[in-house]
């Protein structure tokens, strides 16, 4: 590209894989770090990435410091994916194990009905249902306490990442 005032401009690019619901901050914060946002594109592997597309001028002032303040970003913007990832973790492991311990329940139900034992039956079907019922609730509340949980942590590393853009923002404009 040509830039009529101070002749040749390079330009350095570069892509970055986000999550859809990102894409917003990542625009706005690279912005910080001396990238213009290009546009982004679906990624065909996963259905809820995209990659995003920037470029910026190869002969930035402070690009050493730029450089180590956004690897600081990308830092922090993994640790929230991280933390947003694990907020149905221990939930869904919880419900499917009580899941599957209902359906032993009521595989061992079946053998009793099967062998004609029909006390045994129904005292093997009970917890079987209700370990097909109490997954749904369990999960419901593991999903709030940990959302609870992590909801801070989660604020405490916006924080840091506002900071951190900020302080590219001044670099810039220096």
């Amino acid at each position: 590209m040509i830039d009529k005032e101070n002749g040749f401009v390079g330009f350095e690019y570069m892509e970055v894989p986000a999550r859809r619901s990102m894409e917003s901050m990542y625009a706005d914060s690279y912005e910080n770090f001396g990238w213009e946002f290009e546009g982004s594109s679906s990624r065909e592997d996963k259905a809820d990435s995209i990659t995003m597309k920037f470029k910026r001028d190869r002969k930035l002032r402070n690009k050493a410091e730029l450089t180590r303040l956004q690897r600081q970003f990308e830092a922090c913007a993994h640790e929230i994916e991280t933390l947003e990832n694990s907020k149905a973790t221990a939930a869904t492991v919880a419900a499917f194990t009580i899941g599957l311990i209902g359906t032993a329940f009521l595989g061992g139900a079946v053998f009793a009905y099967l062998a004609g034992m029909l006390p045994l039956m129904v005292i093997l079907a009970v917890p079987g249902f209700i370990g097909w019922i109490i997954p749904y609730f369990c999960y419901q509340k593991l999903l709030r306490n940990r959302e609870r949980q992590i909801a801070p942590i989660i604020d405490q590393k916006n924080d840091e990442i506002y900071s951190v853009c900020e302080q590219g923002c001044r670099l810039l404009n220096a």
